[in-house]
């Protein structure tokens, strides 16, 4: 490689770990064309630009960032996947990790900390996005649903009092006629 694409390729490196919030290294030796092409296109899909760089310029690039502890993830041929997303890369390769067993995280960075791999099985362990949202409405609309059931039950409850009275007063008239 010549002077200047080494340059490029590390300020490339550089730009796409600042400007994602997720960065995912990913062992793939002995992985196939036809896998690599199914997993660039879920990656695609779930919009996560997925590339592969030389290990001696990520590491400049890793060290240029203040990040040299990330390096200890760059063994063998590393596939980098970047996403403003912090779940859907990690999502997407665990996944399909399990299809294809040679595909593998190393590690990763979250805004520019350095996770391991148990992190990174961690956040393909979490429920989607939107479940999530929906879970934290659910918990805040718990309250609110418990509390207008019990402003409801104060009428209804007064209307069965009064129902009573009328009820006994009958009662009492009749017993008095």
């Amino acid at each position: 490689m010549a002077k200047q694409e080494k340059i490029d390729a590390v300020a490339e490196i550089k730009e796409r770990i600042e400007a994602s919030q997720i960065v995912v290294m990913t062992k793939y030796i002995g992985m196939n064309a036809a896998q690599a092409t199914q997993l660039r296109a879920r990656l695609r899909a779930a919009n996560v630009k997925f590339k592969v760089y030389k290990n001696t310029l990520a590491k400049r690039a890793l060290d240029e960032l203040n990040l040299s502890d990330a390096a200890q993830f760059l063994d063998g041929p590393i596939g980098w996947a970047f996403s403003e997303d912090p779940v859907m890369p990690a999502k997407v390769l665990a996944e399909f990790g399990k299809e294809v067993p040679v595909v593998q995280m190393s590690g990763g960075i979250l805004d520019s900390s350095i996770i391991s791999f148990a992190q990174l099985k961690a956040l393909a362990d979490l429920p989607a996005r939107d479940t999530l949202l929906a879970q934290v409405v659910g918990t805040i609309a718990a309250p609110l649903r418990n509390f207008v059931g019990v402003l409801n039950a104060v009428p209804r409850n007064l209307v069965n009092v009064l129902d009573q009275i009328r009820q006994q007063k009958e009662t009492q008239g009749e017993s008095a006629a």
